[in-house]
C-alpha cells in the first residue's frame, strides 16, 4: 500500500508512489511536494525542491500524465493505452502501436472519453515519461486509479509482449504469474500479475468500474482476477473460480473490474496482419474495436462470441472489413506488417471481480 499524504489545496488523501518529490491532485490539479521520510528536513540551502516562489514545485514524473477531467454527477472517464513494438530489437512487434491509435480513437469517438483525460505510453511519443518503460507504466497504473471516486469509468488497455515466471507464495491456480514485458524488460524486469492487482485492482472503491483489454501472451489472468470465463464444451461460456487456495484476496475494493484478454495464460497472442489487411494489428485488438464498430457490444457474451469467431475465421475464408471508424483510421495508419499463414490459435478471455451473466449484462465504457 503506498504511503498517504493531504493534498496541500483541496485536503484529499493522495497515494505517494515511491520516490516520487511531489505529486498532482488528480482532484484539483495542485502539486503538492513531498517530503522524504527516511530523513529529516534538510537545511535550507540543500533542499531539493526550489525555493518558494509563485511558481509551481518541480513536479515528478506523475505529474506528466494529462489530468482526468473534472468531477461531475456522472463520473469522469480516464484511460491508460500502452502500446509497445521493442523496435531495432529481436522482440520487435508490428502492430501494437497501431493497436494503441485505435483504440484511442474508439474511446474518444464511440465512448467518449475526453482526449485530455486518455495518457498514452508508446515509443513514438516525445515526451520522455510518456515512453513505455517499466517506472512509467507503474506511473501510469497510478495515474490511472488516483482520486478514482463513485461513478468513474477507467480502462486500461496493453498491446505488447507477455510471459510468465514460476510463482512461488501459491496464490496461482497453475503455478505461474502472468507478466507484461515493458520497454526495458530485459534490464528493469517484468512486471508481475501481483503487482497489477495490488495497483489498480484491490484500489477500486465501490461504484467505479475498471475495463482492462491486454493484448498479449499468457494474457488470460493478467489482472490476477478471482474469476474466469471460458467456453463449456457445450458452447456456453461458464465462469471458473481461480481463488487462490492460499486465501489471498485478488478482488476490488468493492469497484467493478472486467478484463478482456487475447487469450489464455498457455497460449501465445497473434501479431498479424491477416485481421486488418492493410497494417499489422494485435489480433485480439482488432477483433474487440471490430465487434463494437459492428454492434455486436450489447453485451460481455456477445463481443466474446464475436471476437471468437473473427480469430477463428482468419486462414479459412478471412474476415470482410465492413465501414466503421477505426476500420478506416486503419488505412491511415502506414507501418507494414508480415502476412500470417493459416488460422490463430488464439481464445479470447474474460475475467472479473464477481461472475455475472455475460449474456445478460449490457456493455458500457
Amino acid at each position: 500500500m503506498y504511503p498517504l499524504i493531504t493534498c496541500s489545496n483541496c485536503r484529499t488523501q493522495l497515494q505517494v508512489p515511491p520516490g516520487a518529490p511531489s505529486i498532482r491532485c488528480a482532484i484539483c490539479q495542485a502539486i503538492t511536494a513531498v517530503a522524504d521520510p527516511r530523513h529529516a528536513p534538510p537545511p535550507a540551502h540543500t533542499s531539493p525542491y526550489p525555493p518558494a516562489s509563485p511558481s509551481p514545485p518541480q513536479p515528478s514524473p506523475y505529474s506528466h500524465a494529462p489530468p482526468g477531467p473534472p468531477p461531475n454527477p456522472h463520473g469522469r472517464k480516464k484511460a491508460v493505452i500502452i502500446g509497445i513494438s521493442y523496435k531495432f530489437s529481436r522482440h520487435e512487434l508490428k502492430g501494437c502501436i497501431n493497436d494503441a491509435k485505435c483504440m484511442k480513437h474508439l474511446l474518444m469517438n464511440k465512448f467518449r472519453f475526453p482526449e485530455s483525460s486518455i495518457l498514452m505510453l508508446t515509443e513514438e511519443e516525445t515526451d520522455p515519461y510518456r515512453i513505455p518503460t517499466k517506472h512509467n507504466m507503474r506511473m501510469a497504473l497510478f495515474w490511472l486509479v488516483q482520486g478514482c471516486q463513485p461513478g468513474d469509468s477507467l480502462v486500461l488497455h496493453y498491446s505488447g509482449h507477455g510471459s510468465r515466471q514460476r510463482n512461488y507464495n501459491g496464490d496461482e491456480v497453475d503455478g505461474y504469474d502472468e507478466t507484461l514485458c515493458p520497454l526495458d524488460f530485459e534490464t528493469q524486469g517484468m512486471i508481475v500479475d501481483d503487482e497489477i492487482n495490488a495497483s489498480v485492482v484491490r484500489t477500486l472503491p465501490r461504484g467505479a468500474k475498471l475495463h482492462a483489454i491486454i493484448d498479449a501472451c499468457h494474457s488470460g489472468t493478467v489482472l490476477d482476477l478471482p474469476f474466469l470465463c471460458r467456453m463449456s464444451r457445450s458452447g456456453q461460456y461458464v465462469w471458473e473460480d481461480h481463488r487462490p487456495r492460499s486465501g489471498v484476496w485478488k478482488g476490488s475494493n468493492g469497484g467493478e473490474v472486467i478484463s478482456f484478454s487475447g487469450c489464455d495464460d498457455d497460449q501465445t497472442s497473434a501479431d498479424t496482419s491477416a485481421l486488418s489487411k492493410i497494417t499489422s494489428t494485435g489480433a485480439m485488438t482488432f477483433c474487440f474495436i471490430q465487434a463494437i464498430e459492428r454492434g455486436h457490444g450489447t453485451t460481455y457474451g456477445s463481443i466474446l462470441s464475436a471476437m471468437r469467431t473473427a480469430i477463428r475465421d482468419v486462414g479459412s475464408s478471412g474476415p470482410s472489413l465492413g465501414g466503421g471508424a477505426v476500420t478506416s483510421l486503419l488505412t491511415m495508419l502506414l507501418t507494414g506488417g508480415s502476412l500470417s499463414t493459416g488460422g490463430l490459435r488464439q481464445e479470447p478471455q474474460l475475467t472479473a471481480c464477481e461472475p455475472f451473466d455475460v449474456y445478460a449484462k449490457p456493455f458500457s465504457l
